[in-house]
């Protein structure tokens, strides 16, 4: 292939795309994609079998705020539908490229490419939302359980999966534009409202406790036990943020690497390698 020349928008994709469907890629990288295949059927199961309990779990669970519930379940949802379907989509694009199928190797991506699309939203929108729906707790006290009914989170969780999924398949009726742009959106929303909250919500706590600690006569009661629980709720919340991070963000940055620079065997395979590790956060 002759990528010398090519450094702009169009043809560098046209050179990936051609290079994805080679046939010099395919000897390269044979023995690993098996690999990597294995490994993916064993995360797949355990993505799951481990969220399917976390839901039934969830569902037995009474001391959480129903609409905070829900916005679990909805994560939990979406990481078995990794498990489930990209997952499975991803290993079965990867055999037919080793077995150079190239019809339905193209199929098979095209569809772990929307699959994933959608599913990696739903999860970024719901953390967003999670990170929310900790500092309005905080924030509104007593008038939470009214200003966040559950009517009003399973609007929310219903648009999460409606609009990705409108953007997912936009492609398929030539508006690429609306992927692109909803996806650059939805990572700048994703990554700025979670920062903001949890600054404001650690910010508010610290002023709290403070307060709490001014006004009680005896230092040995120390913080009520509700801002203790509330405090152990925010810090989960946020190691399933620091989680999400530190397992798509490399697969994020190979992927732009990948996308403009020549491609090569040794990419694509820490590329694939980085989308495996992105897939362990569901397990």
């Amino acid at each position: 292939m002759a990528t010398n020349n090519v450094t702009h928008g169009g043809n560098q994709t046209e050179t990936l795309h051609r290079f994805l469907f080679s046939a010099s890629l395919t000897s390269d990288v044979r023995e690993p994609v098996i690999f990597l295949s294995a490994l993916n059927i064993f995360l797949s199961i355990t993505a799951f079998l481990g969220n399917t309990l976390i839901l039934f779990a969830l569902r037995k669970e009474s001391s959480l705020h129903p609409p905070s519930k829900l916005l679990l379940r909805c994560l939990a949802t979406t990481d078995l539908c990794v498990g489930l379907i990209s997952q499975p989509l991803t290993v079965t694009y990867w055999l037919s490229l080793v077995q150079g199928d190239w019809d339905f190797c193209f199929a098979a991506l095209s569809v772990t490419y929307v699959a994933s699309y959608i599913l990696c939203s739903v999860t970024l929108l719901t953390l967003a939302a999670i990170s929310m729906d900790r500092l309005l707790a905080l924030l509104l006290g007593l008038r939470y359980r009214q200003v966040v009914p559950l009517k009003r989170t399973y609007a929310t969780v219903v648009t999460f999966w409606v609009v990705p999924i409108a953007a997912g398949i936009s492609p398929i009726w030539t508006y690429q534009l609306i992927s692109v742009w909803y996806g650059y959106i939805v990572t700048l929303l994703c990554v700025v409202t979670p920062i903001v909250s949890h600054v404001k919500i650690f910010h508010s706590l610290c002023h709290h406790i403070t307060q709490v600690r001014d006004h009680v006569q005896k230092p040995s009661q120390g913080v009520p036990l509700n801002i203790a629980r509330y405090r152990k709720a925010v810090y989960s919340a946020l190691w399933m943020q620091l989680a999400i991070v530190g397992c798509y963000l490399p697969y994020g940055i190979m992927g732009t690497l990948l996308n403009y620079s020549t491609p090569s065997p040794s990419k694509f395979l820490i590329l694939e390698f980085s989308l495996t590790w992105a897939y362990f956060n569901s397990s």
